[in-house]
């Protein structure tokens, strides 16, 4: 399976749009999540999403095969968001909740607190929290997407979830009404 990768990135690299498209395919869905997560808007996630592809195209060619191609797009498409974030006038106020209507049927409302709480983190911390249990990367993986060692990853990791969970925790319970 790496061996196929490898190839198919070298075929990339040489210039082939099918194999690149193969190559980065299985990797949109965690690419999307993680521009959700950190950019809080659809619309901006789907165009981070597509100039981190097109920037990961230009820049293949510095893709070392065979050291891990999720960590690289995955930091590729952080770098993008990070930028766009920078440059939204509005950025330093926005870390709004995720506005959620009435839950339905297939949302509970305990993972609505989560995610409500979720988004009123700071971004670093909220994007650790993301790639760790929402795109189930390793303190490895997540040390090249957001730059560091594995191990003090994992302690920023551990004190995020920490603080996550005291704000859970924190919320009043509604009374429920009879």
């Amino acid at each position: 399976m790496a061996a196929d990768l490898d190839a198919l990135i070298v075929r990339a690299q040489g210039g082939d749009r099918e194999a690149f498209e193969e190559a980065f395919r299985p990797l949109y869905d965690d690419a999307f999540r993680l521009a959700i997560a950190m950019l809080q808007d659809r619309a901006e996630a789907e165009d981070a999403l597509q100039e981190a592809l097109l920037k990961a195209w230009r820049k293949l060619h510095t893709f070392r095969v065979g050291t891990g191609l999720r960590p690289w797009f995955l930091t590729v498409v952080a770098n993008q968001c990070r930028s766009i974030r920078r440059t939204r006038w509005w950025s330093v106020q926005r870390l709004a909740v995720i506005e959620i209507s009435h839950p339905g049927p297939s949302q509970e409302p305990e993972r609505l607190d989560l995610r409500r709480a979720l988004s009123l983190m700071p971004a670093a911390q909220r994007l650790l929290l993301v790639l760790h249990y929402y795109l189930d990367m390793s303190f490895e993986e997540m040390a090249q997407v957001v730059g560091g060692r594995p191990e003090a990853v994992k302690s920023r990791t551990y004190r995020a979830l920490r603080k996550l969970r005291t704000s859970v925790l924190a919320e009043p319970v509604p009374e429920a009404v009879g």
